[in-house]
């Protein structure tokens, strides 16, 4: 997917530098899809990267559990609704895939340190876009709102806890996002690179069935942090 990504930007780049170059940054560019942001609806998907993490509070002072973050990747649609010439309301649902690394302090089996978190997220983001006035061919904006996410990977079925090596955490969060982003209009479609942050609002931890477990006792609360990059297309 990551390899999928870079050719395609990297053959969009190629093909249309040149003109890409005269419609955006010309002095007098050519406006391309003048009426495109008229319409009332429009969709599009977007490919992408993603960096999730965990904020921790804890009970007590004690040893933080070390968070390992890897990079994931996101694909989804969207669906565009027009408010007013410069706001609209944004339906974003995807599919993220990443993985986080969990190495609890006090203990010297890696089998009892280590966690890997591996999850495969459905994300419904709705958000807020508000666009600043276009100039030439270019339009930032500022996105934000709040979204639901469903953790197909949670185990929160799962009778076993981390006695087990089960790491549990709940199927639904709650968030809200924040970001910004440019539009860039070629000749055929609106290319808008974008980044946004998540911050969970709600505690994500299922706790081991042990109230006094060296794993979970300790945690106050578990909710997601991420970064996402992403390249949509309209």
């Amino acid at each position: 997917m990551k390899k999928f990504i870079v050719l395609l930007l990297l053959v969009l780049s190629t093909k249309g530098n040149s003109q890409f170059k005269k419609s955006m940054f010309a002095k007098d560019p050519i406006i391309n899809l003048e009426n495109f942001q008229k319409s009332t609806v429009y969709y599009g998907f977007y490919l992408g990267f993603n960096s999730f993490d965990f904020k921790i509070d804890y009970r007590n002072v004690n040893p933080d559990i070390l968070v390992k973050k890897t990079t994931g990747f996101n694909v989804g649609i969207v669906g565009d609704l027009k408010l007013q010439e410069y706001i609209n309301l944004r339906f974003e649902p995807g599919l993220y895939y990443t993985q986080r690394d969990l190495y609890f302090p006090g203990f010297t089996r890696k089998t009892d340190i280590l966690r890997e978190v591996s999850s495969t997220y459905i994300h419904f983001p709705l958000l807020l876009k508000f666009s600043s006035l276009r100039t030439g061919n270019i339009r930032p904006y500022l996105v934000g709102g709040v979204s639901a996410t469903l953790n197909l990977s949670s185990n929160s079925k799962s009778i076993d806890d981390n006695y087990e090596q089960k790491f549990r955490v709940k199927p639904w969060t709650t968030n809200y996002e924040v970001g910004f982003g440019i539009d860039l209009f070629s000749e055929y479609f609106i290319f808008s690179p974008s980044i946004r942050g998540v911050f969970g609002i709600n505690d994500e931890l299922i706790r081991d069935n042990n109230p006094n477990s060296p794993w979970t006792g300790n945690i106050q609360s578990l909710k997601t942090r991420a970064v996402l990059i992403n390249f949509t297309f309209h």
